[in-house]
């Protein structure tokens, strides 16, 4: 999603505001005294509620998902995946926070088209890389001929999903969850 620095700056107040309160309480009021702005300058920056809540999940996936540093998908695809997985799952307090935000808009999209939209888009993207490194592992030999591209990169996503959505009710310390990434990750890659 493309965003003017003014409407990247009021969804990242509406982030803060779904942080504290809960994604009821972002209201184009709110965000405009969050991000000390008129609520004119909201209501121009967004042309309705959605699309302002579209853009912070937006905004919450841009910013709170990073890529492990590096090139995507070196030393090897495994170790990179590996390190992207532990890097997003709610292992310590700000991540929990951060799957918490992801989870109550994954709530909201059941019933908001444009929020629905925002993250079928960005789950679209995060597919299209995955399946990109798993090609040019495939290309490189460091992959089987026989993995999907495109089946492995929906593997990988819905494992992360699934993973972050079981450590929330029931927390597992780093170097376990780590330990079973791992083995799970070269079995989606053999």
């Amino acid at each position: 999603m493309d965003l003017t620095a003014r409407q990247r700056e009021l969804a990242d107040a509406a982030l803060r505001i779904i942080g504290r309160e809960g994604l009821q309480a972002a209201s184009f009021r709110a965000v405009a005294t969050e991000a000390g702005w008129s609520l004119g300058a909201v209501q121009k920056a967004f042309p309705s509620k959605d699309r302002m809540l579209a853009a912070a999940f937006a905004r919450l996936r841009e910013s709170e998902a990073p890529l492990p540093p590096g090139e995507p998908g070196r030393p090897t695809l495994r170790e990179w995946l590996v390190a992207l997985l532990i890097g997003i799952l709610p292992l310590d307090e700000a991540r929990i926070a951060s799957q918490r935000r992801g989870d109550a808009f994954g709530q909201h999209a059941l019933t908001n088209a444009a929020v629905a939209a925002a993250i079928a888009e960005s789950d679209d993207q995060v597919r299209g890389l995955l399946a990109s490194l798993v090609a040019r592992a495939r290309a490189e030999g460091e992959v089987p001929e026989h993995v999907d591209p495109a089946t492995t990169a929906w593997a990988v996503l819905a494992l992360a999903q699934g993973v972050a959505a079981q450590l929330l009710y029931r927390p597992e310390p780093e170097t376990s969850v780590r330990e079973r990434l791992d083995r799970a990750v070269a079995a989606l890659l053999s």
